[in-house]
């Protein structure tokens, strides 16, 4: 058994950083690749992974463990170390156990190999998110082998299916197991990059409100293209109407701390906190450009192109689906009437067809967890944090939409800017150091003490 103070006072090199470490490595050489289609993932071989490394905690008697499986292979576990007053917090960790596709050709080494090469773990998912995942995990057998049990519960949430929406992980398991669930509070992916000299920890994110706009052509041989209407042309005038058109910035409560912690130039901070002037210095921002537009206002990508069937007849429908990200507030009949104001006069020719979406959310900076991952970071890294908004989604957003306070965590080491950050998430050659491990792995105790403790 494991004495309470000994989790409280655990440093960056402490034993646990190895047992973490060999989980990770043990999950990103499962390859639970996630494409979008329900035979995928396969969750189920990281869920075996998770509970071998539980099985002493579990043996114990201290660590209740369950799994659900929402379709065949699609697997999540849930594991409960319950604590002696219903009174205290519930802190669930959330960790996913899915991975995005990866093409080999683009790595140095083996994606699902997970191999240890000078300090760092390399592998599909080693960011995003498998070594938050790890630590959840040692952190929660850590406190069922120990002397005493907690104040509160400490729950792990495993889960599949985050990379592809998470209607086979955590929206499935709300549903159709709440009870197994019931956490208070919660703590899972997109935190820990830098911001300057602060830590980012995120306490919101971008909504989605995927559209599909449709347009009608007249068929004919493509072999007389004199005074066609077809859906292609039509598709291409669509296009060039959205490129041409940025929506205006409007600047949340999150900004300004954002420009503080990142931009160091009076003059260039300035007139960031300005939305009028504010798109005149995105290029002056260098790789946090990206970043900074998006927080910024209501984002457009178009990402599938359809029209047509064989090269030689010309199409009379045509496709274009796109990926729209939303601020906090923003409503569907707000995002309708954007498209149309991009489309002018063509909008009357294009129909608009609502896709899967999902409104923006945020947790309030000022609750008893927030305080305690702000203190645990600071003492850690020495750094102040910053909350931030995210760009993309995690699973934070479906326990915030049922009022569970709900941040996204970790602690990178100094070298990993926002920047380095989206570089590994999702792209080639993603790995961890171990420094970073043993910071979050650190600080993750600390908040753990001071939540259920």
């Amino acid at each position: 058994m494991t004495d309470v103070t000994e989790l409280t006072d655990a440093g960056p090199n402490d034993s646990g950083l190895e047992d973490t470490v060999a989980l990770l490595q043990a999950m990103i050489r499962e390859a639970c690749v996630n494409d979008g289609s329900i035979e995928s993932g396969q969750e189920v071989r990281n869920v075996n992974v998770l509970q071998r490394f539980l099985s002493e905690a579990v043996g114990s008697g201290r660590l209740e463990t369950h799994v659900f499986e929402s379709a065949p292979g699609r697997s999540s576990l849930i594991a409960r170390v319950r604590g002696t007053d219903p009174s205290a917090p519930a802190l669930g960790l959330v960790g996913h156990l899915d991975v995005v596709p990866v093409n080999p050709d683009g790595w140095n080494r083996n994606p699902f190999g997970g191999e240890l090469i000078d300090g760092e773990v390399w592998g599909r998912g080693a960011v995003d998110m498998l070594y938050l995942t790890a630590a959840f995990a040692c952190v929660t057998r850590d406190l069922a082998l120990a002397d005493e049990p907690p104040r509160g519960d400490l729950v792990l949430l495993a889960v599949a299916d985050e990379e592809a929406g998470s209607e086979h992980g955590i929206h499935w398991l709300l549903r159709e197991h709440p009870d197994a669930v019931r956490v208070t509070e919660a703590i899972s992916e997109s935190g820990g990059m830098r911001m300057g000299r602060h830590v980012a920890i995120e306490v919101a994110e971008k909504g989605s409100a995927g559209r599909r706009l449709v347009v009608h052509g007249t068929p004919g041989h493509a072999s007389i293209p004199y005074g066609a209407a077809g859906a292609a042309t039509r598709m291409g005038e669509v296009l060039q109407r959205l490129s041409s058109v940025t929506p205006i910035a409007q600047l949340g409560p999150l900004w300004s701390a954002f420009v503080a912690a990142r931009i160091d130039d009076p003059d260039l901070a300035e007139r960031m906190l300005d939305p009028v002037r504010l798109d005149a210095v995105l290029p002056k921002l260098g790789g946090i450009a990206g970043y900074a537009h998006a927080i910024s206002r209501i984002t457009i990508s178009p990402t599938i192109l359809r029209s047509g069937h064989t090269h030689n007849v010309i199409p009379s429908r045509g496709e274009l689906d796109l990926d729209i990200r939303t601020l906090p507030g923003t409503t569907d009949d707000e995002v309708d009437e954007l498209l149309r104001a991009m489309l002018g006069d063509l909008a009357d020719t294009v129909e608009i067809e609502h896709l899967r979406g999902w409104p923006a959310t945020a947790s309030p900076a000022d609750t008893g967890l927030f305080e305690a991952i702000s203190r645990a970071v600071t003492e850690v890294s020495g750094e102040p944090v910053v909350p931030i908004m995210a760009a993309g989604g995690s699973d934070n957003r479906v326990l915030r939409g049922l009022g569970i306070p709900a941040y996204g965590f970790g602690l990178l080491g100094p070298e990993w800017s926002y920047e380095r950050y989206r570089e590994g998430v999702h792209g080639n050659n993603e790995r961890i150091d171990l420094g970073s491990i043993g910071l979050t792995l650190a600080a993750l105790r600390r908040i753990v003490a001071d939540r259920v403790l």
